[in-house]
């Protein structure tokens, strides 16, 4: 490891050491405080409630249900009939009371406590449809509806429709249509108005879905600071409400809105309008007496009433966090999976995503995926690592002229660099090139950085003595906690951390940094274990195997680099240097020198007057 090489490590060390502390996992893991979560929307912005309570009717007349709910007042009186459909994911429940989703199960999840996974339910969740009519706001959620299906269950590509419908008093009525394929994560829902343009006033009616987002993992801090509701325009704008704050948070967005959801760690629940929202207002909070709520949240959102007239078609989605999944439904609702920032998300989903569902397919145990994902990156980077280290090897040849330069020179920087420039140009070395393939891995360095801890793939899976590769493995407990580190060891960020100091002393042997730049290799990985220790196992995991390999790759171009012939190289090189031309980049170089140099000497000058 050279000096530049150090240099950029420090540097790329120093941007994950400040995106770590900023973004650390909290390891604290707070006991299950039930609240009754029906009060939390009237004293919390952004809250929610559960459902609605049944409206009493004192007089049940059909004057005066006419008085109060006009032509809708056929479905002011019934009783709550459900009914389910389970597919080969999923078991919906539906009521005929509003004609809606009640709750939402997915059959292939399970809570980290073991419970069924319910993504929504009555208990957390609640939708309104408000429609301004003659008679004032009808809440179309307290009405009954009919309909003619019946409880189901569809497997493999089968399909199923229900329709629920209320007839008004005018001979017109409503329809919500909903269609359910077997194997997938979306269903199909469409809204329809029929004859009813003289009982609705106004250009718009209003979809409120108001929730509270149950706790499904363990680390519930984690969770709160990986959950928000998620927005995606028309104009193609994907936005969200910041996950990391702790304070209630409102956002109205004016434009037409595509979809909004509400975003969790590794699931997502939402809805898609095909013509679009006209305006959607979000808002959040955390009840922080409740840890079985990670987030409450509500999304009301502005549906065009002329759309409702031709029938408006729209999307529910309640589905697992899987980058691929998502990406079927489209609209860019894969934008949910957060793979990291420009470069490395792609990196993410054209590389790393498809390799990992590829072997998935075919390998049961998601330790050895990790291991086969390290050797496949690791083959394709061998040019890469191999030209790092003939790099390495030629700094080390040229140490003793380094040296002499330095006793040469003395303290003048500019000097000694300006000698060193010169030997490089003769010897023919670059000293640049051992640092450029560094710099072309960073991108995969950091894909699996986030790559990992938001990998739902990896959720409750286990590998030897991890029990979750999607959260921290606890080797033992400490039973008292060390600030910054946590109250358990990590055993892969352990082993990881033993690894890269084995891997830092190695490279040191080849190496020409000397001094404080030297230890600060040893440095590092000692950060790095404390910030490590509550991230992801299946990402210590990684980095621990990609170091054994990595010294394993080193090992094998050892035995294959001779001192001497690179030496003997580099002689010849000496030899035919006053006949090459100098490159451009020598050229740019050594006028940079000159001018600092100047500069230098002109400041030095202005001194001494």
């Amino acid at each position: 490891m050279d000096r530049n090489q150090a240099i950029g490590l420090v540097l790329i060390a120093g941007i994950l050491i400040v995106y770590s502390v900023f973004f650390r996992p909290p390891v604290e893991e707070q006991p299950i405080v039930a609240t009754d979560t029906t009060e939390v929307a009237s004293t919390n912005p952004g809250q929610v409630t559960t459902s609605p309570e049944p409206v009493v009717v004192q007089d049940t007349s059909a004057a005066k249900l006419t008085e109060e709910y006009g032509v809708f007042a056929t479905g002011a009186i019934g009783s709550n009939q459900t009914l389910k459909v389970e597919t080969d994911v999923a078991i919906y429940t539906f009521s005929n009371k509003g004609g809606q989703i009640k709750s939402v199960e997915l059959k292939d999840f399970k809570s980290y406590n073991g419970d069924p996974l319910v993504l929504t339910s009555a208990e957390n969740s609640a939708q309104q449809l408000i429609v301004p009519t003659v008679k004032g706001n009808i809440d179309l959620s307290e009405l009954y509806f009919t309909t003619s299906a019946s409880s189901t269950t569809i497997s493999e590509e089968g399909t199923t429709q229900v329709v629920y419908t209320l007839n008004t008093t005018d001979g017109g009525s409503i329809e919500f249509i909903y269609n359910i394929t077997a194997n997938k994560y979306d269903l199909g829902y469409k809204v329809r108005f029929n004859g009813l343009s003289n009982s609705i006033i106004g250009d718009e009616v209003t979809l409120k879905w108001s929730k509270a987002m149950k706790r499904y993992e363990k680390n519930l801090e984690d969770a709160r600071t990986k959950t928000t509701i998620s927005y995606y325009t028309v104009a193609e704008d994907f936005e969200e409400l910041k996950a990391t704050s702790k304070d209630p948070q409102t956002e109205t967005v004016a434009e037409p809105v595509r979809w909004a959801s509400f975003n969790q760690k590794f699931f997502n629940a939402g809805i898609i309008a095909e013509k679009g929202f006209k305006a959607v207002t979000m808002n959040t909070a955390i009840p922080v007496t409740d840890t079985t709520i990670v987030k409450a949240g509500t999304i009301d959102a502005k549906i065009s009433t002329a759309d409702l007239y031709e029938g408006a078609d729209f999307t529910y989605v309640y589905t697992p966090k899987k980058y691929r999944t998502l990406k079927k439904i489209g609209y860019d609702y894969q934008e949910n999976v957060y793979m990291g920032y420009a470069l490395v998300s792609w990196v993410n989903k054209l590389i790393i995503a498809p390799l990992f569902t590829f072997l998935e397919k075919h390998i049961g145990n998601y330790g050895i995926i990790i291991m086969i994902i390290v050797f496949v990156v690791k083959l394709v980077l061998f040019p890469l690592t191999r030209k790092s280290y003939l790099s390495m090897a030629k700094m080390k040849v040229l140490k003793p002229e380094l040296d002499k330069i330095k006793e040469k020179v003395g303290d003048d920087m500019q000097k000694q660099q300006q000698e060193q420039m010169k030997l490089y140009r003769e010897m023919g070395v670059n000293p640049l090139s051992g640092c450029l393939p560094m710099v072309l891995q960073m991108p995969i360095l950091f894909a699996m950085f986030f790559f990992f801890p938001n990998s739902i793939e990896l959720r409750q899976e286990s590998f030897l003595w991890a029990t979750d590769l999607s959260s921290y493995d606890v080797l033992f407990n400490l039973g008292f906690t060390i600030p910054f580190y946590g109250s358990h060891v990590s055993g892969f960020t352990l082993l990881m951390t033993i690894s890269t100091l084995l891997y830092t002393w190695s490279n040191n042997q080849v190496s020409t940094v000397q001094g404080p730049m030297k230890s600060i290799g040893y440095v590092m990985p000692i950060i790095f274990m404390f910030v490590l220790n509550s991230y992801s196992a299946g990402l210590s995991f990684y980095y621990f195997v990609s170091n054994l390999v990595t010294f394993g790759q080193q090992t094998l171009i050892r035995r294959f680099v001779d001192d001497e012939k690179i030496r003997a190289k580099l002689e010849e090189n000496k030899k035919n240097s006053g006949s090459k031309k100098k490159s451009k980049f020598q050229q740019r170089l050594e006028e940079a020198m000159k001018a600092s140099q100047e500069a230098q000497r002109q400041k030095q000058g202005k001194g001494k007057k």
